[in-house]
């Protein structure tokens, strides 16, 4: 009896000191709109157009950052896959509302020329020490630790020596089958966050424009119309000369990026009433912009 009366007296301790840290007074903190808009410009950086996909679809553009230091191999591999024109002729087949858009082969018949048609999975980047990132505070349901590593959402084990992306809305990835290393042209986006996908499959990229037109896809086949048909896929600096498009991110080892995760942590705008002191790390949208 004693041992069940000082349980509960804990569960109570535990729930008040979680209740008075939501009702705290806030640290006041900017709106997240004018942390962005007066960031200076040695705190943005400029993405390697080397590392940039563009996806061209009936809908429009979709630009990819790739992740060559997370998933060297997936990079290089589609990288080979775009300069071959693999993907020309080939549709994005697989639209699930609110989960993924899916591109490729559907059939599986076509091989690449110098790309591989199957790649070794690359589900988290080990490291011999800790790899620093911009950790967020809290738990998370998924990793030991979340945060921001070079402007991509990521996960990572307690040491930080295992590092991987996770499934947050406009994750780019290589779609498999039951074996773990069957993945190797199929890529998808998400269309939402899926975190418990999270270490099974290779992520690789994130969409840094262009969300919309894979929202515009169409959901299912029309009848004498081609289903969502990829015109080209190419790297972005191999067609310089008819797109000048470059684009730069918020540094997230920067004074200003910590300052928008409290922002995202706790609204500072007049509207909310109640903060809960928390942010997912597929809640914070890294900012990224054309670069003028």
């Amino acid at each position: 009896m004693i041992k069940t009366s000082l349980i509960i007296l804990s569960t109570v301790v535990f729930l008040t000191g979680c209740m008075q840290q939501a009702d705290e007074p806030r640290i006041p903190v900017r709106a997240p709109a004018e942390i962005i808009n007066t960031a200076p410009s040695e705190v943005w950086q400029t993405i390697d157009n080397q590392n940039v996909l563009r996806i061209e679809l009936e809908t429009g553009y979709v630009y990819v950052e790739l992740n060559a230091q997370l998933a060297p191999h997936h990079t290089k591999n589609i990288k080979l896959l775009a300069q071959e024109k693999f993907y020309e002729g080939l549709n994005v087949y697989r639209f699930v509302e609110g989960f993924v858009a899916q591109g490729g082969d559907p059939t599986g018949s076509k091989m690449p020329v110098k790309a591989q048609k199957r790649i070794n999975a690359e589900l988290s980047h080990k490291t011999d020490k800790k790899l620093a990132i911009t950790a967020l505070d809290g738990s998370d349901g998924y990793a030991i630790r979340t945060g921001f590593l070079n402007g991509f959402a990521v996960g990572q084990n307690y040491g930080g020596t295992k590092t991987w992306m996770t499934h947050c809305t406009g994750t780019f990835a290589m779609a498999r089958g039951n074996e773990i290393n069957s993945g190797g042209t199929e890529f998808y986006i998400t269309l939402s966050p899926q975190r418990y996908l999270d270490r099974n499959i290779t992520v690789f990229g994130r969409v840094l424009e262009g969300m919309q037109h894979v929202q515009q896809l169409q959901r299912t086949p029309v009848e004498g119309k081609p289903y969502n048909p990829i015109k080209r896929v190419d790297i972005l600096s191999d067609v310089a000369t008819q797109d000048q498009s470059v684009f730069e991110y918020l540094q997230t080892n920067s004074a200003e990026f910590e300052e928008l995760v409290a922002a995202r942590t706790n609204r500072p705008e007049p509207w909310f009433k109640f903060t809960p002191n928390y942010v997912d790390v597929c809640a914070i949208t890294v900012p990224t912009r054309r670069k003028s």
